[in-house]
């Protein structure tokens, strides 16, 4: 029998962060790329309170998630517009 015990560790470990730390994570990467010296520490850096280990953690599920979107692994939500909202 198949063990969840690696989606319960994601959950987690997304729910762990912050929509802050979160939005900071996603800012720092933009500005260290693939080729910035120290990457990862300038990153955790940025986001402060979250270890390299736990900044390149989050970056891994970061592609799994990008790469299941990708794949059509993951339904799009079908958002209701509010009777209250404008869209032009």
């Amino acid at each position: 029998m198949a063990s969840n015990t690696g989606n319960n560790d994601k959950k987690e470990h997304v729910f762990s962060w912050t929509i802050q730390q979160n939005k900071q994570f996603e800012n720092a990467l933009v500005l260290y790329d693939e080729d910035t010296p120290d990457r990862w520490q300038n990153i955790a850096k940025e986001v402060g309170h979250k270890s390299v280990e736990e900044v390149k953690r989050h970056y891994a599920i970061l592609l799994e998630d990008l790469i299941n979107i990708e794949a059509g692994l993951v339904p799009i939500p079908d958002y209701k517009l509010s009777e209250n909202m404008d869209i032009s």
